[in-house]
């Protein structure tokens, strides 16, 4: 399916947020799941789910996380229907940005161009987004999930999206022209028909897509604020250049170890509570990392002394002090120990 791409065809640099998916489309999925019966613990095993880390927008889930929502919805919901309820639960603004910038430009077909390039703002770039504008306008789009049941729940969900958004950007009920499904046909599909409108769909296709009218297209939006849209890409610059994926598990660990250290409780059941965990747990996954609380400890203390001596308006007892250790020749004792060095031979150097 060919592409109308506002940059030229240009592709934009990747960056590590590019294998990510947003917080609100986790959420989205996340609540999905819960609704569709899966089972709670399925859902709080898939990293990056909690509401704790689904609370801030520059915070990126790994796409990893998505997908294994998405097979547990498949799991529990097969056949038709399961990616209509996902559509159903997300009324205009549920992806915030991203569905903002969807619905305002003077056309459907200018909003969607427009916006095109900011399509990281809700998911992974591996996750195709393509448009075809020659009169018809038709929308096409192609997960990275590798079960088909899984991308039929997918494609289905992306397809009910996009026909939602096209009848809240018009004020209209719009009936698209055609959809097309990937898939094989179900026996039984007219759960499909009521919720798209028609029944023009084909399966077995090239590829997933929904097509709209030419004149449903290119027709005005009444809530068109060109100002607004404006302010809106510059708002999705700016989350894009912020965003920083989700620490993995043994970063998380060492930031919240960092943070015990600082505040002065620098125990395994201090940090446990940090990253709501259980001590027992956090010690399993240093041991799946291949690595011990005593190394970890050892190695954020050494970071955060080797910082302080590089400040150098600290005595060696006030680091010792604020690194935990009994007094200042425990630490110099620590020091030579990790880096074969001696303090004052660091701090000379640092000079």
């Amino acid at each position: 399916m060919g592409s109308d791409r506002p940059d030229g065809g240009r592709k934009l640099a990747l960056d590590p947020t590019d294998t990510t998916a947003s917080t609100q489309l986790i959420r989205l999925v996340r609540d999905a799941a819960r609704a569709a019966g899966v089972a709670p613990e399925r859902i709080a095993a898939v990293r990056g789910t909690d509401d704790a880390t689904l609370a801030g927008e520059l915070t990126r889930i790994p796409l990893t996380s998505l997908i294994q929502l998405w097979e547990a919805i498949a799991t529990a919901r097969p056949g038709p229907g399961a990616g209509l309820a996902v559509a159903a639960a997300a009324p205009l603004g549920t992806l915030t940005t991203w569905d903002y910038l969807i619905t305002n430009g003077p056309t459907l077909a200018s909003a969607l161009r427009a916006a095109q390039p900011y399509h990281r703002l809700v998911t992974a770039a591996a996750e195709g987004f393509d448009l075809h504008h020659d009169g018809e306008l038709t929308i096409g789009y192609r997960t990275s999930a590798g079960d088909p049941a899984v991308v039929s729940v997918v494609n289905e969900y992306v397809l009910a999206y996009y026909l939602r958004r096209a009848r809240e950007a018009t004020g209209r009920a719009l009936v698209p022209v055609r959809v097309t499904f990937g898939r094989p046909a179900p026996r039984e599909h007219r759960t499909l028909i009521d919720a798209f409108g028609t029944a023009a769909l084909e399966f077995d296709a090239p590829a997933d897509s929904i097509t709209f009218a030419a004149a449903d297209a290119a027709a005005p939006l009444p809530r068109a604020d060109p100002m607004l849209a404006g302010l809106l890409r510059s708002h999705a610059d700016l989350v894009l250049a912020s965003a920083r994926p989700l620490p993995s598990p043994l970063e998380a660990f060492r930031i919240a170890l960092a943070a015990a250290i600082e505040a002065g409780d620098p125990t395994l059941a201090g940090v446990a509570r940090r990253l709501a965990m259980s001590p027992r747990s956090v010690q399993r996954h240093l041991a799946e990392h291949d690595t011990t609380w005593r190394h970890e400890y050892d190695s954020v203390r050494y970071e955060q002394a080797k910082a302080l001596l590089a400040a150098g308006d600290l005595t060696t007892a006030t680091i010792a002090d604020r690194l935990g250790f009994t007094d200042d020749r425990a630490l110099r004792k620590a020091f030579r120990r990790w880096s074969g060095a001696s303090m004052s031979e660091l701090r000379a150097g640092s000079g």
